[in-house]
């Protein structure tokens, strides 16, 4: 069924963190879901807190490498497949992992931003995550943790010796400026010329294909919004209910990697099969 509403193309597709659970970066809101154990940081507390900004980056250094090895899984590789086939027109991910990319994804519209780059708040200079990364080895050669799970904005839980201990970096182009991944944080607001970019690929796609995400906040759901006020038909899959369900002419409740390579194969054969 998925493939019939696929096969006449002009999809735009909206990812969340399900469509990366099985490269394994939990969900938010899944039955094992990050939310469960874990507070977000917020965009307050990170600008107005040193202490918070300090356990942050203490955790998500701990954190990065894990999301750093992290590979794009039979999901994202079969998006790829149906971009490059032409029937996806647009690629929207609410995901801060860069997955989609690594699978062969183009041109997609990162809402929430990537932990692949790292941006000044007093400056603006960007620059790239593994650059970072390298500083804050040198500055605490003796930092070290156990990951047993690292959490989908890329952060790990610590013991306090562990974060007290920590020496943040600042910002080298401006000379003390506040460091921070280049990804929206709960609290802050996604930059209005990404979402619009995100409303325009709607308002000109012939169906809306949520993969992956509960719609539980406003971020992602106002894109189903205005598909369903427009009368773009709007399909989902994901593992369990989502908030969009209710506006939705298909909903698949499976998991997302088999049910995507299955629609691939038929829609997008590999060369050769």
């Amino acid at each position: 069924m998925l493939a019939k509403f696929l096969a006449e193309g002009d999809v735009v597709v909206l990812t969340g963190a399900g469509i990366s659970t099985e490269s394994g970066i939990p969900d938010y809101r899944g039955p094992s879901g990050a939310l469960r154990r874990h507070t977000p940081m917020t965009y307050q507390a990170f600008t107005g807190d040193p202490a918070a900004r300090r356990r942050y980056w203490a955790r998500s250094h701990a954190g990065w490498r894990s999301m750093a090895r992290a590979r794009p899984n039979a999901g994202h590789h079969a998006v790829a497949r149906l971009q490059r086939r032409g029937l996806v027109s647009g690629l929207v991910t609410q995901n801060v992992d860069g997955l989609h990319q690594a699978g062969g994804a183009r041109s997609v519209i990162e809402l929430h931003g990537s932990l692949h780059r790292v941006v000044c708040l007093d400056c603006r200079d960007t620059t790239p995550r593994e650059e970072l990364d390298r500083r804050l080895r040198e500055a605490n050669p003796r930092f070290g943790a156990l990951v047993t799970a690292v959490n989908p904005d890329g952060d790990v839980e610590l013991p306090g010796e562990a974060v007290e201990a920590f020496v943040p970096a600042a910002c080298r182009a401006c000379g003390g400026g506040m460091l921070k991944p280049d990804v929206v944080f709960f609290g802050e607001t996604v930059p209005r010329d990404r979402v619009d970019a995100c409303f325009a690929l709607v308002e000109r796609a012939r169906l809306l294909l949520v993969l992956g995400s509960s719609l539980s906040v406003m971020s992602g759901r106002r894109f189903v919004l205005r598909a369903a006020k427009l009368g773009v038909p709007v399909a989902i899959v994901n593992q369990g209910p989502t908030r969009g369900d209710d506006y939705a002419d298909l909903t698949v409740d499976a998991p997302l990697g088999p049910t995507l390579t299955h629609t691939a194969d038929l829609l997008a054969p590999a060369a050769g099969s």
